[in-house]
């Protein structure tokens, strides 16, 4: 059974010797003129290859793909999770703060105490679902560095001490002024 091919073909009297020493010769004969070096390219082989190398440069950016969906999806987890764990109660607030989100005016009730401190820039105001949230300004500072999105309003500190000599002192500017 370890007979060669030739041989098989041979004994089932497929071809002859005179057609196996015709075949041998023209082997040799394209051995002979190819270029030292230079070697047969088989195109199924080639093609194969190159598929193998495709499939692996699709699966290469899909998995790119999913490391950032994951990465988005992580950091909307940690803003989520750090909005929830620090978020400050309005309770029943009677001053109303308005604001811009996506070119509409919004509107929430805060105390007064909040509607000073989110003016002053020691609280902000984010969103979590479809609720307004307000969180403390150091929270927001960090929740921006991961999405700048995510924060509503967060005023800048202002640098601004009341100053002795301010000869306006004793005339407070109302907070329901509005312009």
């Amino acid at each position: 059974m370890s007979n060669s091919l030739q041989d098989q073909l041979l004994k089932a009297g497929l071809v002859n010797e005179k057609k196996l020493k015709q075949h041998k010769r023209s082997k040799k004969k394209q051995a002979k003129q190819l270029p030292k070096g230079e070697q047969v390219v088989d195109e199924t082989a080639l093609q194969a290859r190159q598929a193998r190398e495709e499939r692996a440069r699709l699966d290469r950016e899909r998995n790119e793909a999913l490391q950032i969906e994951a990465q988005h999806k992580a950091i909307a987890a940690q803003i989520r999770q750090m909005i929830e764990v620090n978020r400050i109660n309005r309770g029943r607030g009677q001053a109303s703060y308005q604001f811009a989100q996506a070119g509409k005016i919004k509107k929430i009730f805060v105390s007064e105490e909040q509607h000073q401190q989110l003016s002053r820039g020691l609280i902000a105001i984010a969103q979590l679902d479809e609720q307004f949230e307000l969180i403390p300004a150091p929270v927001a500072a960090k929740i921006s560095e991961r999405d700048p999105a995510a924060i509503l309003v967060l005023h800048e500190k202002s640098a601004q001490q009341d100053d002795e000599d301010d000869p306006y002192a004793d005339y407070p500017i109302p907070d329901d002024l509005m312009w």
